[in-house]
């Protein structure tokens, strides 16, 4: 069935990896599709009756360079669960731009695309990934409440982020988890997207999706209790 799915997508004037792409979304009951920015595309699906949109193409981070690949999903989150993971040298790096732009004062910085990266590095408390000291030591971030860190973080979101650095993340690439807005995002610095890097993202995506909305319940039942 792959090998007929690659031929069909082929003879639709479909690159090579476009096709191994479309195969692998097809399959999955996703949609593929390509977009008007040259060699980009955009992968669509649903879990749990929550849509989700992937895209890979021109950055729309200032600290991701040459390609992206980002995913959101609207998972209707309280808005003041705000989360946000960075790869280390990412997370060093926007440090400094906190500090510089704030001391400085500098309001074109502050108020640019990437101003909630910036603001909740200047914030809130960092979180404690008590369950592995080598993730620890690739990953950090912050969080909004320093309990709702830890928790979106041990368990599974953690173990599917130690499989990554032995791989996707294995050179740290600039990279982001966060959510924002009742929203959850990812942000990957992916030059040339392969299929098995786009499935263990989306593994990845998926994974911290439902560890937020594991908190966000516990919050509801903890409120209604």
């Amino acid at each position: 069935m792959l090998e007929s799915l690659r031929s069909l997508f082929a003879s639709q004037g479909l690159g090579a990896r476009d096709a191994a792409i479309s195969a692998w979304a097809g399959q999955r009951g996703y949609a593929f599709k390509r977009v008007r920015e040259p060699d980009g595309f955009a992968v669509q699906g649903h879990r749990d009756g929550r849509p989700w949109r992937l895209e890979w193409g021109s950055p729309l981070r200032h600290y991701i360079e040459g390609r992206e690949l980002r995913i959101r999903a609207e998972l209707g989150l309280p808005p003041d669960l705000q989360l946000l993971l960075l790869t280390a040298p990412l997370l060093e790096r926007l440090e400094r731009e906190a500090f510089e732009a704030f001391t400085q004062d500098n309001q074109t910085q502050i108020g640019d695309a990437i101003a909630d990266e910036l603001r909740w590095l200047a914030m809130f408390p960092k979180i404690e990934m008590t369950g592995s000291k080598a993730l620890s030591a690739r990953l950090g971030g912050v969080s909004s409440l320093r309990a709702h860190g830890s928790a979106w973080v041990d368990g599974a979101l953690g173990e599917a982020l130690t499989r990554a650095t032995q791989r996707l993340l294995r050179d740290d690439p600039p990279f982001v988890l966060m959510t924002l807005r009742g929203r959850a995002y990812l942000r990957l610095q992916l030059a040339s997207p392969a299929v098995e890097d786009i499935a263990e993202a989306l593994g990845v995506f998926e994974t911290a999706s439902a560890a937020a909305l594991r908190i966000a319940d516990a919050r509801r039942a903890q409120r209604d209790g």
